[in-house]
């Protein structure tokens, strides 16, 4: 199966799932940028439960720009926000501080453009995972595409996600299992037994 799908940031399991399922994997990266997606966000869990954080990006919906040319506005300082909510919501978690170390070099550089960067975030994970995925990149783009399997959608922060099985988070007890979070979210509970749990997902997607 040859998968096409969007690189974003620090990607939800479910596009995980897709990759790692997949003979072959597409990273989409000639469409134009639209907001509101997952492309600049990840959700991860909390003290309080459900936390979004957003890379800002200078972008404006009058004047359409390609995904690759959409800017990440720096003077934001976003990084140490994002950094530190990480740290309050996983330093307890079993494999943190096997894995943050690596993590920390993506928010100590600066990057210019929010592509690059989800592009690097992908190798950080694939690299931490040990996987064999080495995505190709389109050149064009197709409404429908032909010889893949179109996951596109699951950059859109409204598509549901079904039958993901639970496994053990850090405020599990205070607000239950929340499916479907960042892959940092399953990187730092399960560690070494991530890529396992994606392959063993029956997951639908609406």
């Amino acid at each position: 199966m040859n998968t096409l799908i969007y690189p974003s940031y620090f990607p939800n399991i479910a596009n995980f799932w897709a990759m790692v399922n997949s003979d072959s994997v597409y990273f989409e990266v000639s469409d134009n940028y639209q907001k509101q997606s997952y492309r600049n966000r990840m959700e991860i869990y909390g003290a309080n439960g459900k936390l979004a954080l957003t890379v800002p990006v200078s972008y404006s919906q009058k004047n359409r720009q390609l995904y690759k040319d959409v800017k990440i506005a720096n003077e934001e300082h976003w990084q140490i926000l994002h950094l530190k909510s990480l740290q309050s919501a996983y330093s307890m978690s079993p494999f943190f501080e096997f894995y943050i170390d690596d993590l920390m070099l993506l928010f100590e550089q600066k990057f210019d453009f929010i592509l690059d960067f989800n592009l690097e975030c992908f190798d950080v994970i694939k690299n931490c995972l040990q996987l064999g995925l080495a995505p190709n990149h389109t050149t064009f783009f197709e409404k429908e595409p032909t010889g893949k399997v179109d996951y596109r959608n699951l950059v859109k922060r409204n598509t549901q996600i079904h039958s993901l099985q639970p496994y053990t988070q850090v405020f599990t007890e205070k607000h239950g299992f929340i499916s479907n979070l960042s892959i940092l979210d399953l990187l730092f509970n399960e560690g070494p037994n991530t890529e396992m749990y994606l392959q063993q997902q029956v997951i639908t997607i609406k």
